[in-house]
């Protein structure tokens, strides 16, 4: 039976309650490909029986555009893309991050995004992290071209601050703001999350399940492969760890109640704190896509959703990668 559905924004594309989270795709956790035996197309397609609607990628997540292509060739209307553009280079032994929301750049990737998606639009076209060099009048500018070509439908930002989501939205409407935000990541609902309510913009978490830590799985640091780079994220050093777990108890305990899954339980918490949030958690496997798509059905008491907000964790949600990589903010144009 196919999801509950929301609207992204207050005039943003319909979506399932619970989106999918593409990097998986680039196995960022240092997965192998013999973690799953569920293909991509068997995965995609079982999102979209389900409702999952909201396939989520960026032009760097290695060969997620083109697997979500071929994926859904045939059944291109069924689905609503979103991909993103702006990280020109990744952290790495080079150095910081690039970031660029140069014109020119935006509409160049653009191009190729959709040859690799193999689609004549984009459904939804972020900026993947805010130029510090480029005023985001500039960048939406050219984005809003886009969008007057019929090539994208809607814009949405990530990582972006409270004035930059502001300052964008006076260019052209913003239908989503993409950002980490979880039990474990509080911080969006301090500027972001008021400013996007406020104007109307939905909220798009990525990283729902707390990096995996909210799904109950990981109980030791002896379960991340050593090549996992949550190794070196600062919740998951030796020293925060064990406090940090005994926050994913009290996820567990709400779970025993209701039968359910730990992960379940924090992707409720997020779908209740507005109707225009659609949280995109990612998995190589079908099992699990079935289990984070159940918790659109999920519904927390008052009393638990207080005590889920209560939750202590301790540590930075990331280790520091450079300028403007978390709540980026552009020059005056």
């Amino acid at each position: 039976m196919p999801i509950s559905q929301r609207v992204l924004g207050t005039a943003g594309p319909t979506v399932g309650a619970i989106g999918y989270g593409a990097m998986s795709f680039a196995k960022p956790y240092g997965q192998t490909d013999n973690d799953t035996d569920d293909t991509p197309d068997d995965l995609i397609g079982r999102a979209l029986e389900r409702g999952v609607t909201l396939i989520d990628t960026a032009d760097v997540y290695g060969p997620s555009e083109e697997i979500i292509g071929k994926a859904v060739a045939g059944r291109r209307d069924q689905v609503v893309i979103a991909t993103k553009f702006g990280i020109v280079r990744s952290l790495g032994p080079e150095g910081p991050p690039i970031i660029s929301g140069r014109p020119e750049y935006v509409r160049e990737r653009a191009e190729r995004s959709l040859t690799q998606l193999g689609t004549d639009h984009i459904d939804l076209y972020y900026q993947h992290r805010v130029d510090p060099d480029v005023p985001i009048e500039e960048t939406v500018g050219a984005m809003a071209e886009l969008v007057a070509e019929g090539k994208v439908r809607h814009l949405g930002l990530c990582e972006a601050a409270a004035d930059t989501i502001r300052r964008a939205q006076a260019v052209h409407p913003i239908a989503a703001v993409e950002t980490e935000w979880s039990l474990w990541s509080r911080d969006i609902e301090e500027e972001v999350f008021p400013v996007c309510r406020e104007l109307g913009i939905g909220v798009v978490p990525y990283s729902p399940l707390g990096r995996g830590m909210l799904t109950g799985q990981i109980t030791s640091l002896r379960d991340l492969p050593q090549n996992d780079y949550r190794r070196n994220m600062p919740r998951f050093a030796r020293e925060a760890f064990e406090t940090n777990l005994a926050a994913v108890d009290v996820v567990r305990e709400i779970a025993r109640a209701h039968e359910a899954a730990p992960g379940q339980v924090a992707l409720a918490w997020l779908l209740a704190k507005a109707p225009g949030v659609v949280p995109i958690p990612g998995t190589l496997h079908i099992s699990r896509l079935e289990e984070n798509a159940a918790a659109a059905e999920l519904t927390l008491t008052d009393a638990e959703l207080a005590r889920l907000d209560a939750l202590k964790v301790v540590g930075e949600r990331e280790t520091e990668m450079g300028h403007n990589w978390s709540y980026g903010v552009t020059p005056a144009r």
